[in-house]
């Protein structure tokens, strides 16, 4: 059976030398900590212009060009916050060609947050981002097929956070499935999608936390059903990622905004 503590949460905390990428699961009361992409590869400059990398070792898309939407177990709370860098416009966080960094003003966790479910939040810049933004589901219609992840987060379990962005695509994977796979009992059904390969090998990791999970629309325009929160280590087989049910949470998160 696994260790209860590779339950994680897919978030990454500051080390002395670079971002270490670790997630805690909500089984769990250890601390969350961030992770990347594994069995991905590197996302072209552009192709995401939505993705946001966030200082405190945790990922996110644009909601609004002034609003990021990532998850709850990411941030401490509500209020004001000037204290988070959001960095956008690269795939290489080294380069400095067309990279836009902005602080942030202000946090909004979900209410009723407790680390089981409801795993988003929202961080309101001090400026708008010019770049393209990330319409959300607000319908369980694409809750189905397959997905595209991306982040910066750690390219192994326990490994660190990456320079590039990583991406790959996992296929839904049903709630009754999901809950037969160790430690997964508690997935909280209608709040939380997992997505996965039974045999392993691809998943978001520490440091991914935050990150949006997303497919085509009807319209073949990107929009987003996830957000990644926990998993049982990383792309270990049997182990799907679990993410965010977007669609649940679209009106209190349009609500919530307006507020910002």
């Amino acid at each position: 059976m696994k260790n209860l503590l590779k339950a994680l949460k897919r978030c990454a905390v500051a080390g002395a030398a670079a971002l270490a990428v670790v997630s805690l699961q909500p089984v769990s009361p250890a601390t969350a900590a961030p992770a990347p992409v594994v069995g991905g590869t590197r996302a072209a400059q552009g192709e995401f212009p939505f993705m946001v990398r966030l200082s405190m070792g945790c990922g996110g898309a644009l909601y609004t060009q002034q609003i990021v939407l990532t998850a709850a177990h990411c941030v401490n709370g509500s209020g004001a916050n000037t204290s988070i860098t959001a960095t956008a416009g690269v795939v290489d966080l080294q380069s400095t060609t067309g990279r836009v960094q902005v602080r942030s003003t202000r946090v909004l966790q979900a209410p009723g947050y407790n680390g089981t479910g409801k795993d988003w939040a929202l961080i309101k810049l001090a400026q708008p981002i010019n770049l393209p933004t990330l319409k959300i589901a607000t319908t369980a219609a694409y809750n189905t097929g397959d997905f595209t992840v991306a982040g910066w987060g750690a390219a192994r379990e326990g490994g660190a956070q990456q320079r590039y962005m990583l991406k790959a695509t996992v296929p839904f994977v049903s709630d009754a499935t999901c809950r037969s796979y160790d430690q997964y009992e508690g997935l909280v059904s209608n709040e939380e999608i997992c997505a996965g390969f039974a045999a392993g090998g691809v998943d978001t990791c520490q440091g991914d936390s935050g990150g949006p999970m997303f497919r085509k629309d009807n319209a073949g325009a990107w929009i987003q059903v996830g957000i990644v929160s926990w998993g049982i280590g990383c792309a270990q087989p049997n182990a799907p990622g679990v993410y965010t049910e977007v669609s649940t949470f679209a009106s209190a998160i349009a609500s919530a905004a307006a507020t910002l």
